[in-house]
């Protein structure tokens, strides 16, 4: 358990930290958000955007599953801008447009897939020094 909130906690940040990347190197799309807004804001819509990706991503990608099938897969780019997009309507100071979104999405795919093969490999030296 404490692993699991471990990585839970490792992901928040690292989507915090995704997130503000994208907004400095992308810009908002809006003249109106303050793009120099503060890490905690970034660290709140983190954690908006984790919760709206473990609820709503699987809802999502079954509606859209035709796309999915249609484009091999590509379309699950789509469903990540949207993702993304929502949660940064709802996140409090920070926007971005809904093409920066998809590449957000982009952005914070990659981040993830990072992280989750640092602790496959983590995981898997864990498991051989406890076997030998």
């Amino acid at each position: 358990m404490k692993q699991q909130v471990l990585v839970f906690v490792l992901r928040w940040v690292l989507t915090a930290l995704g997130l503000w990347v994208s907004v400095r190197i992308l810009g908002t799309g809006y003249n109106h958000v303050d793009v120099t807004a503060g890490f905690w804001r970034f660290l709140f819509a983190g954690l908006i955007f984790s919760i709206i990706n473990s609820l709503f991503k699987p809802l999502l990608v079954i509606v859209s599953l035709p796309a999915i099938l249609l484009t091999l897969g590509l379309f699950t780019i789509i469903v990540n801008g949207v993702l993304v997009y929502i949660s940064l309507l709802i996140a409090p100071g920070i926007a971005m447009s809904f093409g920066n979104s998809i590449i957000t999405g982009i952005i914070l795919s990659l981040v993830n897939y990072i992280v989750s093969a640092a602790i496959e490999i983590r995981a898997e030296k864990s498991r051989s020094t406890h076997v030998n």
